[in-house]
């Protein structure tokens, strides 16, 4: 792992991905998945990394997403990083394979960014605002214990579910406690 990781250090130092894409309506640069693919294929072959992208798409009660994994390799190691991003059937002027292909590009570049230690906390955007005044709220969320998530899958059970996924906004979950809550008798 040590051989990967010296490899993999040297490119996220060299690494350089401007933002070489302008959005006119909110006024902003931005990087795009593309953009950083661009900069980086030179830079694997270069210290010879091998790197593969894959998508799987979920479910959690009603809310579908996108799920991205980067996997970087040199020989027999790997490093992987994830990222998500949901899936709106329903975005204006889109079909449904146009709303796929976008969430598919937004959770790649969040990928990349974890891979490669690209920040975007200051990029369009994380911080983009459509020219409208945003308040700014720190969220912090609930620790889930056994009896919260037992009280849950019971609410779904009679028949509170949509109750319950709105709540779940308010607790820190995983993937695997939402499903069991969401599907108790699974």
């Amino acid at each position: 792992m040590k051989e990967l990781q010296e490899r993999l250090l040297k490119v996220q130092s060299e690494l350089k991905a401007p933002k070489n894409q302008r959005n006119n309506f909110g006024k902003y640069n931005y990087r795009s998945c593309e953009d950083i693919l661009e900069a980086v294929k030179p830079l694997l072959v270069k210290h010879g990394l091998a790197m593969t992208i894959a998508d799987q798409v979920h479910e959690v009660g009603s809310y579908a997403y996108v799920e991205s994994t980067v996997m970087v390799s040199y020989e027999n190691e790997r490093i992987a990083s994830t990222a998500q991003a949901g899936i709106d059937f329903n975005r204006k002027g889109m079909d449904i394979a146009q709303s796929f292909g976008s969430s598919s590009s937004y959770a790649r570049k969040y990928a990349l960014n974890g891979m490669f230690l690209i920040d975007d906390t200051k990029d369009a955007d994380a911080t983009n605002t459509h020219g409208k005044t945003e308040v700014t709220k720190t969220v912090t969320k609930k620790k889930a214990t056994k009896a919260v998530k037992e009280a849950m899958a019971k609410a779904v059970a009679d028949g509170k579910r949509d109750a319950v996924v709105k709540k779940m906004e308010d607790y820190e979950l995983t993937e695997d406690d939402m499903k069991s809550i969401l599907n108790p008798q699974l």
